[in-house]
């Protein structure tokens, strides 16, 4: 039953992990990364395609190993959820505490996008070499 529940809420963490990438409210690599946590110790299987898929992937490990992000992926995210939080600030939101509450949102998550480490080439080659123990396969 364990195993199970684990598999869904993973299942769950995943769908609203992709919802994030185009929804700034919603952080997608914590999404992702308790993912691959609750797949790690519910389905080999499961983990494997995390963890192999080629959009999420080298993310995950990446961002695991090393706490980094690309540059790329770093202006891109600052660039959607400012976009999309300024467009709902402006243009949607009338109460005062609303987007404010966006605007402290979007503040908070460039700090730590920002406080991220810039991954480089040498770090994405070795991004899938020994896996951190704790994250390990227990099928």
């Amino acid at each position: 039953m364990k195993r199970y529940l684990m598999i869904t809420a993973g299942s769950l963490s995943l769908i609203l992990g992709i919802i994030g990438i185009v929804l700034p409210l919603l952080p997608t690599t914590p999404f992702l990364l308790l993912s691959a946590y609750l797949f790690t110790g519910s389905s080999e299987r499961l983990y494997r395609w995390l963890t192999d898929h080629r959009v999420f992937g080298n993310y995950i490990l990446c961002y695991r190993k090393y706490r980094a992000i690309s540059k790329r992926t770093l202006v891109f995210n600052l660039i959607l959820l400012w976009g999309l939080i300024g467009f709902s600030v402006l243009f949607v939101l009338t109460e005062l505490w609303l987007q404010l509450l966006l605007a402290g949102i979007a503040i908070g998550v460039t700090v730590h996008l920002t406080s991220l480490n810039s991954l480089t080439p040498e770090m994405l080659i070795h991004c899938r070499d020994e896996e951190p123990a704790d994250h390990q396969q227990n099928s």
